[in-house]
């Protein structure tokens, strides 16, 4: 993990070089060098998040037959399994496919974490409406929360069942548990994740709206 955390470390560093021979200005540079690593991340791992969208919107599709399967076998939960392991292998889904953009995430995260812990350059550096980078900011902690809901509310399954039930508690409660931790964060990680995130969002939207026209002409 600490040479990822330093690989991280000298790619920001010489990343915020040739955005600050273009912006001079710190206050801009800075903000602008994390808003670029963010979109030359997301690009990295756009193939893993495309497949993982995809395989969480079909799984939203094929839950009536999965409920019809935990109906059938209910009182064998071996061969209930089995059947649904079939059913997912047959649909290309994974019901592990909402795991994969926080397993993605987390090394990453933490690599930003020890990267914006050791830049002492961010100390008093505004960004925006951020007064300082190196420390919370409320503003940035709730569109934290804002975004990490909205990203996950558009590929929710939908209906009126436990499911879709569960999946909004989820939500809402992972979009709260956001802003909570953001608040303890400084803004320039924080900054990374918001703008993570809306990238995340304009993707689910495309995808979801490319998935539901497929299904449509076939």
């Amino acid at each position: 993990m600490k040479y990822l955390n330093n690989a991280f470390v000298h790619f920001f560093n010489y990343l915020h070089g040739g955005v600050i021979s273009v912006f001079p200005n710190p206050n801009v540079s800075y903000g602008i060098a994390i808003i670029l690593m963010t979109v030359i991340i997301r690009v990295i791992i756009l193939p893993l998040g495309i497949k993982q969208i995809k395989s969480s919107l079909v799984m939203n599709k094929i839950q009536p037959e999965v409920k019809k399967i935990q109906d059938k076998y209910k009182n064998d939960p071996q061969k209930a399994q089995k059947e649904m392991m079939k059913l997912y292998k047959e649909k290309g889904a994974s019901p592990f496919s909402g795991c994969l953009p926080l397993l993605i995430q987390w090394p990453i995260l933490v690599a930003l974490y020890y990267v914006f812990n050791h830049l002492t350059g961010l100390n008093g550096i505004s960004f925006l409406w951020v007064k300082d980078l190196s420390k919370p900011d409320i503003v940035l902690s709730i569109l934290s929360g804002l975004t990490t809901f909205l990203s996950g509310w558009l590929i929710m399954p939908s209906g009126d069942n436990p499911q879709a039930g569960q999946s909004s508690k989820m939500n809402i409660g992972m979009g709260i548990f956001m802003v909570f931790i953001s608040w303890r964060l400084k803004s320039a990680l924080v900054l990374y994740w918001v703008v993570s995130n809306l990238i995340q969002v304009a993707q689910n939207f495309v995808i979801k709206r490319i998935e539901e026209k497929r299904v449509v002409d076939n």
